[in-house]
């Protein structure tokens, strides 16, 4: 899960800086190339249509839900329940730590 490099990742946990969804969590569904990638949140923005993104806009999480990205790599899909599940997951597990009072160490800028 841990990559050397900071490139996007498959079924990743993002935090949208800018435009209309800025604050709101979504999940790497597909690369487009170097600069953009498609995201979803299984909710507002479903897996059928997703939201092309720059990812200089976006705050990566060291964070990648396994069962959406087994999901896509094996079935090329996956359901937008499975992806509510996953950031409900994330929120619930990672940002608890925010709410102690520490800082969330796999927070970084994506590039």
């Amino acid at each position: 899960m841990n990559e050397s490099d900071s490139t996007p990742r498959i079924g990743q946990i993002v935090l949208i800086n800018k435009g209309r969804d800025a604050g709101q969590f979504a999940v790497i569904i597909r690369h487009i190339d170097e600069r953009f990638v498609l995201i979803a949140d299984g909710d507002k923005r479903k897996f059928d249509s997703p939201k092309k993104k720059n990812i200089q806009h976006l705050t990566c999480y060291d964070y990648v839900s396994m069962e959406v990205r087994n999901s896509l790599i094996e079935a090329g899909r996956v359901t937008n329940g499975k992806l509510r599940w996953a950031l409900g997951k994330f929120v619930e597990e990672e940002l608890d730590v925010l709410e102690k009072g520490d800082s969330l160490d796999g927070e970084r800028r994506c590039n």
